[in-house]
């Protein structure tokens, strides 16, 4: 089983070395883009942003973000979501979406619904959301559908 850690001056630079194939950069962003929003805030003061690596033993092998405005019941998002290159097709996704999905819903009793997007032509992640049962709302922002989990309490 993975495990999230919550990204860190201990382990950041680490992070900045993960990397997803080349075929696949144009549907995620690299994690030091991530990484900028923590500071940047470029959803807006409320929102708060979590970044995590996702580890298999001691290995980092992947990147996941949480943004949240806290006291809402469906602005809780993960985003900017990726394993590196090396470790992708071992169940590392699915497994580190889970525990996502377990830490928002353990840590927000107020959450109903998570939310995140994906490009339609990124097929993996989208077999990945719907078989985790992630829905397509039917929005579209920049491009990128809108699926959102119902959190069943």
């Amino acid at each position: 089983m993975v495990k999230l850690v919550q990204v860190t001056r201990d382990n950041w630079l680490e992070c900045l070395s993960l990397n997803v194939e080349k075929s696949q950069s144009k549907f995620v962003p690299l994690a030091a883009v991530s990484l900028a929003k923590v500071y940047i805030r470029p959803d807006g003061e409320r929102v708060e942003y979590v970044p995590f690596a996702i580890y298999k033993d001691a290995k980092m092998v992947g990147f996941i973000m949480h943004a949240f405005e806290e006291n809402t019941e469906d602005m809780y998002w993960i985003n900017g979501f990726f394993i590196d290159s090396r470790y992708q097709g071992r169940g590392y996704g699915r497994e580190a979406l889970q525990e996502m999905m377990n830490y928002v819903i353990s840590r927000f009793p107020q959450c109903k619904e998570i939310r995140l997007t994906v490009f339609p032509e990124n097929h993996t992640a989208c077999r990945l959301y719907e078989r985790t049962g992630f829905k397509d709302t039917g929005e579209v922002w920049d491009g990128e559908k809108v699926m959102r989990f119902p959190v069943k309490r």
